[in-house]
């Protein structure tokens, strides 16, 4: 499944983040969508020059974020994809920050491989109690035709706390169980921040077959190790400019990380 879906056997899977989208505090009218539409597509190309598995969509630049997707930014979110889409040559997902629905219709919707969101759970967070819909999202991708959707479930979200005491070993087998995870996503605590090795080995001891994927924080000086415990990654901030987030894709750092990468694999 992970090479059919992601590209390869331990896939890395980078993002190209969209600039902030039409409705959010940080969206530059004066420039407009062919802006984000310029950035995505430099990114992207410097991503698969560079070598990575797989590419996914993600609107990072939509400070702060949303529970619940408006209309306005689903609506620029899918035309964007759907305009990128001819540059593609490698699988690619979708993931709507913070709402699971959303990601299963934009996937749907542009033909997307795979998806990431937070589906479980309830948060204490920086967005206000936060409690997805993972049903919903579930019962819209079958709705929809699309069970060969890949949902992938990130069970410790980033700028959250989990509410109640089930260690995040017991929370990655329930959305196996109870909630269908296709793939299990292991998180630090901020975009960027690398994760608990800890918390991977945890929830790699208890899920089997079940891939787990190391969700944020992932280096060249931590990959070998993220690697020898999870069945892949993906990667933002490390790709760009300075290892910031907010910066462009460097194509450098993408071809330097994944000639390692290889020879790890």
């Amino acid at each position: 499944m992970l090479k059919e879906t992601f590209g390869a056997a331990k896939p890395i899977i980078a993002m190209v983040h969209f600039p902030p989208l039409p409705g959010a505090p940080l969206y530059d009218a004066k420039r407009g969508m062919s802006a984000i539409l310029d950035s995505a597509a430099a990114d992207i190309e410097r991503l698969q020059a560079g070598g990575v598995d797989a590419v996914m969509f993600g609107n990072e630049g939509d400070r702060p974020y949303l529970i619940k997707a408006t209309h306005e930014s689903v609506a620029a979110f899918g035309a964007a994809v759907g305009q990128l889409k001819s540059l593609i040559k490698i699988p690619f997902g979708v993931d709507y920050l913070w709402d699971p629905v959303a990601t299963v219709g934009l996937a749907a919707a542009t033909g997307a491989k795979f998806g990431r969101e937070i589906m479980t759970g309830v948060y204490d967070s920086d967005m206000g109690l936060w409690a997805p819909d993972c049903a919903g999202a579930l019962r819209l991708r079958h709705n929809l035709g699309r069970d060969d959707l890949k949902l992938m479930y990130n069970v410790n979200a980033e700028f959250a706390s989990p509410i109640g005491t089930r260690t995040i070993a017991q929370r990655a087998k329930s959305a196996v169980f109870s909630a269908l995870a296709d793939v299990v996503l292991v998180s630090g605590i901020m975009t960027g921040q690398a994760v608990d090795a800890s918390d991977l080995k945890a929830v790699k001891a208890v899920l089997g077959d079940t891939p787990v994927f190391a969700n944020t924080g992932v280096n060249i000086d931590n990959v070998k190790e993220i690697l020898s415990v999870g069945d892949g990654c993906i990667i933002g901030t490390h790709f760009k400019q300075g290892g910031d987030t907010w910066k462009p894709v460097d194509g450098d750092r993408v071809k330097r990380f994944m000639d390692h990468v290889r020879k790890l694999r």
